[in-house]
């Protein structure tokens, strides 16, 4: 039995209260979130800096070790970043965002949309893109908890993000339009998009 088999539906703790419908969901492309999330170019790159650096200095041996060391390096990395996809969903409702994460010890974060000030969308190439929650009241999740499903350098005051969607400006769109049904105005979803979907994320 794996361990998300138990799931009434998938990604959620629970079957939906009466009213509640998914809207959308999703999961992280693990190519990209190695690259967006884990730093990979730049760490596939400082180890060929090294290689080429012993090379230039005679160290063949040096290089030898810093071309290997960086394939371990980088396949760790895109283990991580596969279990990761493989174990994160990414759920709006028209009430909520859920975040099922975490691959040892999962848990389910319920974001209600009322709480969400805005969304600030950072395309990072074709489709993809994160997508960052900025909340209106504390939501008492800490950085480490978040990671890394977490906006990068917001310590003080974390905030959820939604890592390498493949279809980012869509789930931004449906975001939006989720959040403008449940405001008090009489501007439309469309009129809305652009108080919920701001600049980018850091």
């Amino acid at each position: 039995m794996m361990e998300y088999d138990a799931e009434p539906i998938r990604g959620l703790p629970g079957e939906l209260p009466e009213g509640e419908r998914i809207l959308w969901q999703g999961a992280p492309d693990w190519r990209v979130f190695v690259r967006s999330a884990l730093f990979g170019r730049w760490i596939a790159g400082y180890f060929a800096l090294l290689a080429l650096w012993s090379v230039a200095n005679g160290g063949f041996g040096g290089a030898i070790a810093s071309v290997v060391a960086g394939f371990v390096t980088y396949g760790l990395l895109a283990g991580f970043a596969a279990l990761v996809g493989k174990t994160t969903v990414y759920t709006i409702t028209n009430r909520r965002v859920v975040l099922r994460v975490g691959i040892a010890l999962n848990k389910c974060i319920n974001l209600p949309l009322p709480l969400i000030g805005s969304a600030n969308l950072r395309p990072l190439g074709g489709e993809h893109g994160d997508i960052a929650l900025s909340m209106t009241e504390r939501h008492g999740l800490g950085y480490l908890m978040l990671w890394p499903h977490a906006r990068p350098l917001r310590l003080s005051k974390p905030e959820p993000m939604m890592r390498a969607l493949p279809d980012a400006t869509e789930a931004a769109t449906i975001l939006a339009d989720a959040c403008a049904a449940l405001m008090p105005t009489e501007h439309t979803a469309a009129d809305a998009l652009p108080d919920h979907i701001g600049g980018a994320a850091a």
